[in-house]
């Protein structure tokens, strides 16, 4: 497997939490109940599988791998990139400030954590169509083989670094258990 075809198999999972994620923030806009525990399950998902892990490969490796080809961090495609990832991890952060007033029958804080929760689905909606069909795309075109091969070993570091041995196929099981599927 190509290191693009791992973060769009990474983006599948990620895609699968999203739809629960939703499922969630709009039954909360509807007056339903707050459902912390998965809602504490989502944001862990999120802060761990997707930015300790996805995107770590990506800003750690890949992102660094395409300013050498002439994509700089600072201009183009990666930076807004990783803008997006900043913005993320600020969507993460207010529903993890909302959640305390949310579970505990503040309506407003339920209606922001909602808020919350709808906007990170439609951000890293976004992202992910974006990487998926103009960024990995034109990474694949880029880098030679040697190259994704030494991001493929480097991906693989990451993983074990930041999530271990079979935190993975936990998330994996997460994100079907929240998907419905």
């Amino acid at each position: 497997m190509t290191p693009t075809e791992t973060l769009k198999h990474e983006h599948k999972i990620v895609e699968l939490v999203l739809q629960g994620t939703e499922r969630e923030a709009l039954a909360i806009r509807n007056g339903g109940e707050v459902h912390a525990e998965t809602i504490e399950e989502m944001t862990d998902f999120f802060k761990n599988f997707v930015d300790r892990c996805h995107h770590a490969k990506e800003e750690r490796h890949l992102f660094p791998a395409l300013g050498s080809k002439g994509f700089p961090a600072e201009t183009g495609p990666v930076a807004v990139m990783l803008y997006e990832h900043e913005q993320g991890r600020a969507a993460i952060r207010a529903i993890t400030e909302s959640l305390p007033g949310a579970r505990n029958g503040d309506r407003r804080a339920a209606a922001a954590l909602a808020d919350a929760l709808l906007e990170y689905v439609e951000l890293l909606r976004n992202h992910i169509f974006k990487e998926n069909n103009v960024l990995f795309p034109m990474a694949d075109r880029l880098l030679a083989a040697d190259e994704q091969a030494t991001l493929a070993a480097q991906f693989d570091q990451v993983e074990a670094e930041e999530i271990g041995e079979g935190v993975h196929e936990r998330y994996h099981e997460l994100a079907h258990r929240l998907a419905g599927v």
